[in-house]
């Protein structure tokens, strides 16, 4: 569950946040000032209609009760200003929407892209650390949040604020100051109840809930282990402790439902005592001459209107607090800065040749566990390096390196003598094509993920690289050929069909350097000889880095590393590592057993 920082936080703490969190939508306000200047003139214009309804109304009652032959002319005038005053605030209301329209939903859609932006400007390390789940809720959480407050500000709180100051301007320039201060004494005793009794409420609120989705975790969980429960007998145990946590619910609930009560009982009674000391001082300089019997009608008509929007009060200021805390959450995103920044005089590197150099590289992930140790060499352009070796000896970090997903801790990485530390992230990573291990796809058609690599290309482009890795037969024999859908992440291919749509569109991108990264590791024997001859062709100009497990795809590397542990333990072609008889020479006899093994076992299989 989400930390509620309502409750890890000093309330000091929160309301500096709070008003940190409001300060945040300004800007989107800003862009569209004109529209926001004029909604509030016709929010202005709607409270001053509907203030004017109960004027008009004493105007009514004084010329009914004061001069009854003048009701047939005078009364249907005021009537008739009557029904324009309700008539205008309508208007006035709707204007004032339509016109904040544009500013809410534009603010919703620059706060979206501005997340989407800088979720992809955080470094590899923040988004293999968060959860995908918690982003998408903080990205939706953060639009609905600013949509949310922008309502509620617009169309609650700042109505509700211009209506009081109507108010007192009208209370304190033609009467008595008893009914300003009997008014909104009322009103501010409203206030501080309901807030009151909101907060206590939440609380019970939270607790109920995180209850509630407790007892469901645990009577899902012992349905799920149903075997497991049956078999040490613990129906009568699972019980107990599912009733143990209804019980708390229970009493969550009830107070939950008490505190409500509660809270339309004293606002009532706020209402009730308010109207009525109203009345009794109305009615007292009605008696002494002092005022009408329309301004007694006035100010208890003034009272009854302020109250109706504060009927919401609880449920808007409960929206707001939770609004604040979504906004606080993408507040706190914002405040992530990227770990990989471009250096302030970074250039856009520059290939010529494409000459790939390590030097005395050391790595950490964390700063308690080293990955790479000292590791140096040099790949000449147009040729090909192997990296190989057991799980975990740091073979992938190299490619995460080199596309400057993370900086290494000592040494430095040079593409054709350039640092790539000196150099923008963007023109490094468009001077690099990968073949990744695990080959993730869009959720869209198959001619849209060959395309990611060069947009721009024709079609043409798309089926030649796709014929290369031997992939458009198998495209044009589907019923929708290049329009295909594959799926989210590509489920709908199989893994020898997803790593050939990510070769081909690293073919497609047309990189200076080529990484392959298992790249035959989810094909068969027949398909990856295939794919390697057509790898050899493409890779026949281009300085390449390949990270293999299968020693038999590396065989005409120009040279081979092997790592251990994050240290290159040997170096050499194929021939010569074989020849010294060392590490490579067992991880290939063990390979070759491996293999035979296998092909003995299929040939029985034919049998």
């Amino acid at each position: 569950m989400r930390p509620d920082i309502r409750y890890t936080e000093s309330p000091h703490r929160e309301r500096h946040r709070d008003w940190a969190n409001l300060r945040a939508l300004l800007p989107y306000l800003w862009e569209y000032r004109g529209r926001v200047l004029a909604a509030l003139g016709c929010l202005i214009l709607a409270k001053v209609a509907n203030i004017g309804v109960p004027l008009v109304l004493k105007q009514i009652v004084d010329s009914i009760d004061g001069n009854r032959q003048a009701m047939v002319v005078l009364p249907v005038t005021l009537l008739l200003a009557y029904g324009a005053l309700k008539l205008g605030n309508a208007l006035f209301s709707e204007l004032r929407d339509v016109l904040f329209a544009r500013v809410r939903y534009r603010a919703m859609r620059r706060l979206t892209l501005r997340t989407l932006e800088h979720l992809h400007n955080l470094s590899l390390r923040f988004h293999l650390e968060r959860k995908t789940g918690a982003i998408s809720r903080d990205l939706e959480r953060g639009a609905r949040s600013l949509s949310t407050l922008l309502n509620y500000l617009a169309f609650s709180i700042l109505p509700v604020v211009v209506e009081f100051l109507l108010a007192a301007a009208l209370l304190l320039s033609g009467y008595p100051p008893i009914f300003t201060l009997i008014v909104f004494g009322s009103v501010a005793a409203y206030v501080a109840f309901t807030l009151a009794i909101s907060n206590w409420r939440m609380e019970h609120r939270h607790l109920m809930n995180r209850l509630e989705s407790q007892a469901g975790n645990e009577a899902l969980d012992s349905l799920i282990n149903y075997e497991t429960v049956k078999y040490f007998g613990n129906e009568s145990w699972e019980l107990r402790r599912c009733d143990s946590t209804l019980a708390g619910w229970e009493n969550s609930a009830v107070l939950s439902q008490t505190s409500m009560s509660v809270l339309n009982f004293g606002q009532g009674a706020i209402i009730a005592i308010g109207v009525t000391l109203i009345l009794f001082v109305a009615a007292g300089q009605v008696a002494a001459g002092r005022m009408t019997l329309g301004d007694l009608v006035l100010v208890n008509a003034l009272l009854l209107q302020l109250f109706i929007p504060l009927n919401f009060l609880g449920i808007v200021y409960r929206q707001i607090k939770y609004a604040l805390a979504d906004m606080d959450d993408l507040v706190r995103l914002f405040e992530r800065t990227p770990e990989i920044r471009d250096a302030p005089a970074a250039i856009n590197l520059t290939v010529t040749r494409g000459e790939l150099r390590f030097e005395q590289v050391d790595f950490s992930y964390q700063s308690d566990r080293q990955i790479l140790f000292d590791v140096s060499f040099t790949v000449p352009p147009g040729h090909k390096l192997a990296v190989v070796g057991a799980s975990g000896a740091g073979k992938s970090t190299l490619a995460r390196l080199l596309f400057r997903f993370y900086d290494v801790t000592s040494g430095r990485i040079l593409i054709d003598g350039q640092d790539i530390r000196d150099v923008t992230q963007y023109s490094v990573r468009a001077a690099i094509g990968i073949v990744p291990q695990d080959t993730v796809l869009f959720n869209d058609t198959l001619y849209y993920n060959l395309a990611y690599a060069r947009p721009d290309a024709s079609r043409e482009e798309i089926a030649a690289a796709a014929r290369m890795v031997q992939l458009h037969d198998f495209i044009a024999a589907l019923p929708a050929g290049y329009d295909t859908v594959v799926g989210e992440r590509g489920l709908k291919l199989s893994g020898g069909e997803k790593q050939r749509v990510a070769i081909a569109r690293t073919i497609l991108k047309r990189p200076r350097i080529l990484i392959f990264d298992e790249a035959t590791s989810a094909l068969d024997s027949k398909s990856e000889r295939a794919i390697l001859q057509a790898l050899r062709a493409v890779a026949a100009d281009h300085t390449t880095l390949v990270i293999a497990h299968r020693l038999s795809t590396i065989v005409d590397a120009d040279q081979i590393l092997v790592l251990e542990h994050g240290r290159v333990r040997e170096q050499g072609t194929h021939r010569d590592l074989l020849q010294q008889d060392g590490l490579y020479a067992q991880m290939w006899t063990l390979q070759q057993r491996e293999q035979e093994t296998q092909e003995e076992e299929r040939l029985l299989g034919l049998v």
